[in-house]
């Protein structure tokens, strides 16, 4: 006795133009929240930095790593 099944791939990526666009609106996203952290960590003083345990050199570490924990390493 035999037995079809339907096998899809969990989580694979999308093909042709969709995939592209669905990637490329990802890293956008990603980017776009680069930015606006580094924006809003960049207005706070030394002193505001130090109370958050963070040295300026910090910022874009800071930033990415939250970028990558929302979307992933795009």
């Amino acid at each position: 006795m035999a037995y079809a099944s339907d096998i899809r791939a969990q989580g694979a990526q999308k093909n042709g133009v969709t995939g592209f666009f669905d990637t490329l609106k990802a890293k956008i996203a990603r980017q776009m929240l680069i930015r606006e952290t580094v924006k809003e960590l960049n207005a706070l003083s030394g002193r505001e930095l130090a109370d958050l345990g963070m040295h300026r050199s910090q910022i874009m570490g800071v930033a990415i790593a939250a970028a990558n924990e929302r979307y992933g390493a795009v």
